[in-house]
């Protein structure tokens, strides 16, 4: 997966808009057994939602993938009739993350097309520029595809959701994975920063792992920024790093900056252990970054080979997983264009996460029904590892990951349990002892 990038972009970004289909039936009890049109944005035969998302640019790599994929899932959705008879519209516009575009786009999608809800929002600090907006708006804003801290306050943001876990909880466990495995070692770190959340909130998470545990760690860590002047630089990044005698390079880069890293480090016969964040590491996607010729030149795929991450999805090529054969049977007919990866899976995890809100929102639903759905769901089934954290005081996502390695030829071997935290300096590690949950036959989540 997955998504995240800095507060300033300088690299030209082309506008582009996509318009999708939204959700299906509903749990939840109705006065009436018609359809009315309950909210803006709903009337008897459609939802619009509506999302920004880097379709181009330096984040688009994988990324611009997402949101085609959740259209795919909603695609599929109402192809079987919808939630309660109504066509899910899903929009997408390009903010080219640039939060002065979010700000205009977020606007255009509440104001001028009237959207019920935000979706898959894209990014921490595009995000920012607009969550105090929707809030005031009281328009739902629904599992922001980023794994900022900020999106669990629910007293602050009581519309808005997180949905993966967010980057001190990974942090914390790739932390603890750092102690168990390369105590010996010099820790580094390579973060988008040094004002980006993404970057800010991944580095406590670790570091909350590290402290107190004799481990030799820089104290100052490398960062990038993501324009065409930062990925210049990486390479002097990485090089500092070298020079120091750093031996493990702990990463939260978007996918673009991933690969620069990896490949700066072999072209300077630098050879550190990489701890890169879920975020950063989908192998097909840096896969085709490297032997694209997207940095200059075609470099081999095997760059990749050993890099440790996360996940908190189904491994991508665990053929008998129900959720790979259902993702993967609806990427074939809606999206066969896309590739088959790890953002492709997720766009379609959280769109399978927002039809049951909307289901459980009721026939007629409401914005103020979606948001008290996600809070009281309780939903034992879904697509993570684990279980949703989701509760009226609690609007984090998914709680935990398993530790994963990159083999030398892409595929992901997991490394232990899927382990769970919180985003507390101090909360412990547990490894998850539920049961992971299978679709709905049907693969659209039931009453």
């Amino acid at each position: 997966m997955r998504p995240e990038i800095s507060r300033s972009r300088t690299w030209a970004v082309a506008a582009v808009g996509g318009a999708a289909a939204l959700l299906t039936a509903a749990c939840g009890s109705s006065s009436s057994n018609a359809n009315t049109a309950s909210a803006p944005g709903v009337t008897s035969t459609t939802v619009t939602i509506g999302s920004t998302q880097p379709l181009t640019g330096p984040a688009a790599p994988g990324y611009s993938e997402i949101a085609p994929a959740a259209n795919a899932y909603f695609k599929y959705v109402n192809a079987h009739g919808g939630v309660f008879g109504r066509k899910i519209t899903y929009t997408y516009l390009d903010d080219q993350y640039n939060p002065t575009s979010t700000t205009s786009q977020t606007r255009q999608l509440v104001l001028q097309d009237k959207v019920f809800a935000m979706f898959q929002a894209l990014g921490t600090p595009t995000h920012l520029a607009v969550v105090n907006y929707l809030n005031s708006e009281k328009v739902p804003d629904l599992f922001v595809a980023s794994g900022c801290n900020c999106w669990n306050n629910p007293s602050q943001y009581p519309q808005t959701f997180g949905w993966q876990p967010n980057y001190t909880i990974e942090g914390k466990i790739l932390g603890q994975y750092i102690v168990q495995n390369f105590a010996s070692k010099k820790v580094g770190f390579f973060l988008q920063g040094p004002n980006d959340e993404f970057g800010t909130d991944g580095f406590q998470g670790v570091n909350d792992a590290l402290q107190g545990k004799g481990l030799n760690v820089l104290s100052t860590p490398a960062y990038y920024t993501p324009t065409a002047a930062g990925a210049q630089a990486v390479g002097a990044a990485i090089a500092s790093l070298q020079a120091q005698g750093v031996q493990v390079i702990v990463s939260f880069s978007v996918p673009l900056f991933t690969a620069i890293a990896e490949a700066s480090a072999a072209g300077l016969n630098y050879h550190p252990q990489f701890v890169v964040s879920n975020v950063g590491s989908d192998p097909p996607t840096l896969s085709a970054i490297l032997t694209g010729g997207a940095l200059g030149k075609k470099l081999p795929a095997g760059l990749i080979a050993g890099t440790i991450s996360d996940t908190y999805l189904p491994l991508l090529t665990d053929a008998a997983n129900p959720w790979v054969t259902l993702f993967q049977s609806i990427k074939a007919t809606y999206a066969s264009s896309l590739p088959w990866d790890g953002n492709v899976e997720y766009g379609m995890a959280e769109a399978f996460t927002f039809v049951q809100a909307l289901k459980a929102a009721g026939q007629n639903p409401t914005r103020a029904s979606i948001v008290a759905a996600v809070q009281n769901s309780h939903w034992t089934d879904g697509p993570g590892l684990t279980p949703y954290a989701y509760s009226s005081s609690d609007h984090n996502g998914f709680t935990g990951v398993q530790m994963v390695t990159v083999g030398l030829t892409g595929s992901l071997t997991t490394l232990g349990p899927v382990q769970t935290t919180d985003d507390t300096p101090t909360g412990a590690i547990a490894a998850f002892t539920g049961t992971a949950s299978a679709p709905p036959t049907s693969g659209i989540p039931s009453d």
